[in-house]
């Protein structure tokens, strides 16, 4: 098995975080005018920029909301991996 193939790969009796489940879930105001756009177009993008560089919420914020679902930050036991340090 690659390590590519390790990036998309589900665990058995786990569900994966599904994109903007946290933007949505604490109501993001960014996210809501995101909802009401088309996924694509002009405007969506334009708003979409706002989460690549200026998140109104922090890391530290989202890695609680994770742990409060009951989400696991997990990767691979090869050392020889590139997103292992």
């Amino acid at each position: 098995m690659k390590v590519s193939d390790l990036m998309f790969m589900s665990l058995n009796g786990f569900v994966e975080y599904k994109r903007r489940e946290y933007c949505n879930d604490v109501k993001c105001s960014v996210q809501v005018e995101l909802n009401k756009q088309k996924e694509g177009s002009k405007e969506y993008e334009n708003i979409r920029k706002t989460c690549g560089t200026g998140c109104l919420f922090t890391t530290y914020q989202f890695h609680h909301w994770l742990i409060d679902k009951g989400y696991l930050i997990v990767k691979p036991v090869d050392k020889n991996s590139k997103f292992c340090p």
